[in-house]
């Protein structure tokens, strides 16, 4: 085994059981590869390389004792959004850029529990608060994929950009991410990655630095279906701290891929085919389609009649909860503290003005005015009926299906720094169009590469499940995984 950091997941558990490499090895390949390519790329924001130097020694210990855990000596990326004991924490913000939590989250702690191996924090939009990983306090993450007709810097997607870029780019072998509008699954779809979000409340929330806290859901983003499984299974778990976690078995994730989807009903909603998305957008929908039929799977109409509204439903839920769970970052307890401050009021206006970014101001100030005296019942209490609707479209629809397939994206990867987008922040919220949904509904999504548009970069289509169902959506995106035969990776220019 010569290029260690080209390994899937899988590939590389089994190589380290079968002492092939050693933790220690595969480490060193990826810390090399991370000195390379960071300075172009930008996906990490933090290193953590003694402390993964050490992980993996513990680790080839326990693998030479036969003492062997679930990720045992795998080297993983987290997301900085995640809290980790003893190591700087600041969901890519500069309220946050010094403070370092004395807790674990439950996710990374299940991942240690599990002999993972951790290279550093991933960069992200700032509070999860993009869809192009341009709001970041450390600076924009660069997409590793290049347009053949352009050379210019590309968007690896947000607000997980940091772990997608670093996946795509063979920086770990598998990253944590989270997902509150499609911000595991639009990443994943830009970068030739596999990106999941399970069911609210699967993987607890404890340790994540809220955004919006019922949207919210902690997920990984891999290098295929099967490395999605066994992160899932790592990452999920039922916990007490966690109020909204779910006390439900967990199944073997990894028992679903490759499984047969013979016989299973494919919902394609009507609602999802919109004016203006490109052309070959909607030729790898129709790609996808065919694919299933081909596996035996049954395909069936459906309506989401609802889904018109889910855009601006999201975009006042969202921001309202953010403008909530945001109001403890005061200059007082932890984080970033003015020094101008003359008096108590000016150490709260500062403080927040100067360690919030632009796009974290205008979504605390959307949602303070629609939780305002005057406007919550026609605003946020609108929001939460629609909500209710959509909910309600997806339980309707699953009476006819069992896991309804859709574009992932409305486009590829595009460019940093598009002046359409920056001028109209409008225009950069239509990147979650197929996604927020699901975040809406609570269910399960999966986006899976499934082709190359003309431009030659990665398209991806999305599986939404029913809740608590993942082995489905994860059974279907094995089999268009095979059918696609998507191993296309980024060209190396950095």
């Amino acid at each position: 085994m010569t290029d260690l950091t080209k390994l899937t997941l899988k590939g590389a558990l089994d190589g380290l059981k079968a002492k092939q490499i050693s933790s220690t090895e595969l480490t060193e390949a990826f810390i090399g590869a991370i000195e390379t390519a960071n300075p172009a790329l930008n996906a990490y924001v933090l290193t953590t390389f003694d402390k993964a130097r050490g992980m993996a020694a513990e680790s080839d210990k326990r693998i030479a004792s036969g003492d062997a855990r679930a990720l045992e000596g795998a080297p993983l990326g987290i997301k900085d959004l995640f809290c980790t004991k003893d190591v700087r924490t600041t969901a890519c913000s500069g309220i946050l850029d010094n403070f370092i939590p004395p807790y674990e989250s439950t996710v990374t702690q299940n991942l240690w529990d599990d002999g993972a191996v951790m290279l550093g924090k991933l960069n992200m939009d700032e509070f999860a608060m993009g869809s192009s990983n341009e709001t970041s306090h450390w600076g924009p993450v660069t997409n590793p994929w290049k347009s053949n007709a352009s050379n210019a810097a590309l968007t690896p997607g947000g607000s997980s950009g940091g772990s997608a870029s670093a996946v795509a780019a063979d920086l770990c072998l598998a990253a944590t991410a989270s997902d509150t509008g499609g911000s595991i699954r639009q990443p994943a779809a830009f970068t030739g990655t596999v990106g999941i979000k399970p069911t609210y409340g699967r993987a607890s929330r404890f340790g994540m630095v809220a955004f919006a806290s019922s949207l919210d859901q902690a997920g990984p983003i891999t290098k295929t279906v099967e490395d999605a499984a066994i992160m899932l299974q790592s990452m999920c778990s039922y916990d007490t701290k966690d109020s909204t976690s779910l006390k439900v078995d967990l199944p073997d994730f990894s028992s679903f891929v490759g499984k047969s989807v013979k016989g299973l009903r494919i919902g394609i909603p009507d609602e999802y085919r919109l004016d203006g998305i490109p052309a070959e957008i909607d030729a790898l929908w129709e790609q996808g389609i065919a694919w299933l039929k081909d596996a035996g799977a049954e395909i069936v109409r459906i309506s989401l009649p609802n889904t018109k509204y889910a855009l601006p439903c999201y975009y006042i839920v969202a921001p309202a909860e953010a403008s909530s769970n945001l109001a403890r970052y005061d200059g007082m307890r932890f984080g970033h503290r003015t020094e101008a401050a003359t008096g108590l009021t000016d150490t709260y206006e500062l403080s927040r003005s100067e360690g919030f970014g632009k796009e974290v101001k205008r979504r605390i100030m959307i949602g303070t005015y629609v939780l305002s005296a005057g406007f919550y019942d026609a605003y946020y209490v609108k929001a939460l009926k629609v909500r209710r609707r959509i909910a309600e479209d997806f339980t309707n629809a699953f009476n006819s299906c069992d896991v309804i397939l859709t574009p992932a994206t409305p486009s590829s990867a595009f460019e940093l720094g598009d002046t359409a987008k920056a001028a109209d922040p409008v225009a950069m919220y239509l990147n979650d169009v197929f996604t927020v949904t699901t975040n809406l509904a609570g269910l399960p999504g999966l986006s899976v590469p499934a082709g190359l548009d003309s431009k030659g970069l990665p398209l991806g289509l999305q599986v939404i499940g029913k809740a608590l169902d993942e082995g489905t959506t994860l059974a279907i995106a094995s089999v268009l995984e095979k059918a696609a035969g998507f191993t296309h990776k980024p060209s190396k220019w950095w």
